[in-house]
């Protein structure tokens, strides 16, 4: 039994969402301190060259050697080329931006091609800035909040002014402000023992948290406010703040900032859904004069484009006028083609690509998984899906893995612990395994099941 007066402590269970995607068991490329692949790692199988290329790929991205330069994924379906672009990724970490798109995305019936192509190209180059800002900054000792009445409605009254003593380690120091500051201070609940940071110049307040050292710290065991040490040195300083945006975040903002004048204020503009040439200039200016001043850094991401042989030739020549400019990604295009048509011309080319475009690039390949690598991924993937394979049913799907694809057997994985859960078994067995098989058609089978009933089907 709980009294009026008693407070108990509900602890709630914690609960992570989870998606299981076809690559979420990616950590890395798998290689060693000297670039050299091993066999199963970070979730990788195989493809050792292809990954030891990566490796060099991934080492040129953070010395920032390789911007402005293509690579080439090129191997047959379901080989693992996504799977390389996701360890590339993960290998640059959280700072270096990383895009994934389709070929097919590009075809938009609002927007140009190359429009979002370029888009897509200044997601993928990250900006630092660093910026020193004079802040006041301490634990109040002390807060007054003076009030006048308000000038449409004198029964009520408004915040006029605050005084505030700031403490630190160091000194101690009142100062006094205006009514926006004293409205956030009430607005944000902030009161004596409170650690809180005023830009100077615009009068921002941030709550940094309660003061470890304060009385407030101590009465409010409850309170969900972080506790943070009385800061240190003076209150008025100098601090740096680091700000990580993309170009296209910096053009988007730039974009807002010229299109609200006298008439979008009076008669609501209208978004545009393209950024004007002019706006993505001015920005690039600004972004080298910070960094030419030590105020921003830049750092090139990737930009991965899958089943690449659906751009066409507009798209292929705006990417290899990017790739001159300066402030561009490192772009890596995944085809499964061989000889193909480059889309938009009767030209066939290998790959589907200009040959302009292929003679500029770098190309690495990926070849077919053999069956011991095949069971080795099916492991790492039953693990993932938090399923119990018995022995049996993974020689059972290594062999189809071997005969279809992996891609097909990857699904089969799924579906036959589906079929086991139905079932109310712990595990799966050869028979889910075997049933499902029966039950979905691979590729093969799909192409010889239509072939039989072609004189049935509706043709168009």
């Amino acid at each position: 039994m709980i009294g009026v007066a008693d407070i108990r402590e509900i602890v709630p269970e914690m609960r992570r969402f989870e998606r299981i995607g076809a690559h979420t068991h990616i950590r890395g490329l798998g290689l060693d301190e000297k670039l050299k692949a091993v066999n199963i790692k970070d979730g990788m199988v195989g493809q050792t060259e292809a990954r030891e290329a990566a490796g060099l790929v991934v080492q040129m991205i953070k010395e920032g050697k390789l911007s402005g330069k293509t690579i080439i994924l090129a191997g047959p379906p379901g080989t693992g080329k996504t799977a390389i672009a996701v360890a590339i990724s993960k290998e640059l970490g959280k700072n270096v931006p990383f895009i994934q798109m389709s070929g097919s995305e590009i075809y938009s019936t609002e927007r140009k091609k190359t429009e979002i192509l370029m888009e897509a190209i200044r997601k993928c180059i990250g900006v630092e800035i660093h910026e020193m800002r004079k802040v006041y900054e301490g634990e109040i000792k002390s807060i007054n909040i003076q009030t006048k009445p308000h000038p449409y409605n004198p029964y009520q009254r408004v915040p006029d002014r605050v005084r505030i003593t700031l403490k630190t380690t160091e000194e101690e120091k009142t100062i006094e402000a205006g009514s926006s500051i004293a409205q956030q201070i009430i607005q944000g609940g902030i009161t004596e023992g409170d650690v809180i940071q005023i830009d100077a110049e615009t009068g921002r307040v941030s709550h940094l948290g309660i003061s470890l050292e304060s009385q407030k710290s101590k009465d409010l065991d409850i309170d969900t406010s972080a506790k943070v040490p009385r800061p240190s040195g003076k209150i008025l300083k100098d601090k740096e703040f680091v700000y990580t945006m993309t170009l296209n975040d910096l053009d988007n903002m730039t974009a807002k900032q010229r299109s609200g004048g006298f008439f979008s204020l009076l008669f609501g503009g209208e978004e545009t859904k393209e950024i004007d040439p002019e706006i993505r200039t001015a920005v690039d200016e600004q972004v080298k004069k910070w960094v030419d001043e030590g105020k921003a850094k830049i750092f090139p991401g990737v930009l991965f484009i899958d089943d690449s042989h659906l751009l066409d030739l507009e798209a292929f020549s705006f990417i290899s006028r990017a790739m001159e400019g300066e402030l561009v990604p490192i772009i890596i295009l995944a085809t499964n083609r061989g000889v193909t048509t480059i889309r938009g011309t009767n030209v066939k080319s290998l790959l589907g690509f200009p040959l302009d475009l292929i003679d500029r690039s770098v190309i690495i390949g990926t070849r077919e998984y053999s069956a011991e690598e095949i069971r080795e991924i099916l492991k790492i993937r039953a693990k993932e899906e938090k399923i119990t394979l018995e022995e049996e049913a993974l020689d059972e799907l290594t062999r189809i893995g071997e005969e279809t694809s992996l891609r097909f057997t990857v699904q089969l994985l799924s579906l036959s612990a589906q079929n086991a859960k139905v079932s109310d078994k712990e595990k799966v067995t050869k028979d889910d395994v075997l049933r499902v098989n029966k039950l979905f058609m691979d590729i093969k089978e799909a192409a010889e099941y239509l072939k039989k009933y072609e004189e049935k089907l509706m043709v168009h």
